[in-house]
């Protein structure tokens, strides 16, 4: 572990992003909303590193295919941690979807992420099931980002608010690629809170 974390200080240094999963950190209480959806399975645990809180997110999503072709929507959120002094950049990322690119990081102008709400879609039956769509969260500030995902389905409630310093950790809930059958990736989310 001592030369993990040699490493992660040394690429941190040089500027480089990184991801390196700390999944033994403690965290004050688990925060999550009852609207996802229950296909597939839940992922790893990944943390920020320690003394680190996410002060911003990105997003995997694959925009509307056009025609009969199988839409999935939100894949997957990375979380962008920081130190108080934000000078140094580290990510967590639990399961992604395949599908889609990254967007452009939303940042809380000072403090981290507290809560999160979840936009997603009901099973559509016969459909093109799609799952989780977009994710917003509100910051200790009291802005709130709004994620560039897709717009199908309906926000549901807040989360509870994060009783510690921040958001500290991730854990998604994806299914995985079902071939000819109708994909839907990033379905419910699952965030820590550290003091």
């Amino acid at each position: 572990m001592h030369h993990l974390l040699s490493m992660f200080l040394l690429l941190a240094i040089i500027g480089q992003h990184v991801s390196v999963q700390f999944p033994g950190r403690h965290y004050k209480s688990v925060l999550t909303v009852p609207n996802g959806m229950s296909w597939g399975s839940w992922g790893h645990q990944d943390m920020c590193p320690a003394g680190m809180y996410a002060a911003g997110f990105s997003l995997r999503v694959e925009g509307h295919v056009s025609g009969d072709f199988d839409d999935t929507a939100l894949n997957g959120i990375r979380l962008h941690c920081v130190y108080w002094s934000r000078v140094t950049e580290a990510y967590a990322v639990s399961n992604a979807g395949h599908w889609g690119e990254w967007t452009n990081i939303k940042w809380c102008p000072s403090g981290f992420l507290k809560a999160f709400q979840l936009r997603v879609e009901p099973s559509q039956g016969r459909g093109d099931d799609t799952a989780a769509n977009n994710i917003m969260f509100s910051c200790s500030d009291g802005v709130v980002l709004t994620g560039d995902g897709t717009g199908w389905g309906d926000w549901g409630i807040w989360s509870p608010v994060c009783d510690g310093k921040g958001i500290c950790g991730i854990k998604t809930r994806v299914e995985g690629p079902q071939g000819k059958g109708d994909d839907t990736a990033l379905n419910d989310v699952q965030m820590y809170c550290c003091d």
